[in-house]
């Protein structure tokens, strides 16, 4: 996750998409397509873009793939950061990596 540049302005469908991933509770998550929903803009890849432009300075691993997989290049800061606030994991797949558990995990913006 890159963090933004010194005085860059965020877009402002970037800060509802940042201000968002900051609302998820430890242990919880929402997919890209749940978060632009939440913000009633864009879609998953909007979502995935604001995340991979400015998502290092909020919990960007609350913020995941709808099939549950660890963000590519990310996946071990990912995973020490799921043991550390208790997020639900399935066990690991082909690739050795496990994966969040959308049905323990999802988070529906609703409730803490």
């Amino acid at each position: 996750m890159n963090e933004e540049e010194p005085g860059a302005e965020i877009p402002p469908y970037a800060e509802r998409v940042l201000e968002a991933a900051e609302l998820i509770p430890a242990g919880r998550v929402m997919t890209y397509g749940d978060v632009a929903e939440f913000v009633g803009e864009g879609g998953p890849r909007q979502v995935g873009r604001v995340m991979a432009l400015y998502g290092g300075a909020v919990p960007w691993w609350r913020v995941i793939r709808a099939d549950g997989r660890l963000l590519p290049g990310h996946e071990l800061r990912a995973l020490e950061q799921y043991r550390v606030e208790g997020t639900p994991l399935r066990h690991a797949g082909a690739d050795h990596m496990p994966r969040v558990d959308l049905r323990q995990a999802r988070w529906d913006g609703r409730s803490g």
